[in-house]
C-alpha cells in the first residue's frame, strides 16, 4: 500500500451526519403531524373552526401550515443538536419511516374512526 492511501489522524477528517439525520427524522415527525392534526380537526369542532386559515380550502389550510412550521421548528431544534455528532442513521431512519406509515394509516377512515 502506498502513502497516498494511508488515512493518519492527523490528516482525517470526521464525517458528521447528525445534519441528514435530523432531516430525515424531522421528515418523518412532520409527516405524522399532517395525519394528527388533521384528525384532530375532523374530531373537534373547535380545532376544525381554528384551523381554517383560508376560507376555500376549509381546516386543510390550517392543518398544512401548522404541521409545516411544527416540521421547521423540529428540524432546526434536531439540527442544532446533532450538527457535530454521529447519529446512528439506522435507528434514524426506521423512526422516520415508522411516523410516515403511521401517518399515512392515520389518514384512512376506518383507522381514523377508531379515534
Amino acid at each position: 500500500m502506498s502513502a497516498q492511501h494511508v488515512t493518519t489522524a492527523a490528516n482525517a477528517q470526521e464525517f458528521f451526519n447528525g445534519g441528514g439525520a435530523a432531516a430525515v427524522l424531522a421528515a418523518g415527525i412532520g409527516s405524522f403531524l399532517v395525519a394528527l392534526f388533521a384528525l384532530i380537526a375532523d374530531k373537534s369542532a373547535a380545532i376544525k373552526s381554528m384551523m381554517i386559515f383560508y376560507k376555500p380550502t376549509g381546516p386543510l389550510s390550517g392543518v398544512t401550515t401548522c404541521a409545516i412550521v411544527v416540521w421547521l421548528i423540529v428540524w432546526l431544534i434536531l439540527h442544532r443538536l446533532w450538527h457535530r455528532r454521529r447519529i446512528a442513521m439506522g435507528r434514524t431512519g426506521v423512526a422516520a419511516l415508522a411516523l410516515l406509515i403511521l401517518g399515512v394509516l392515520l389518514t384512512f377512515p376506518p383507522i381514523a374512526d377508531f379515534f
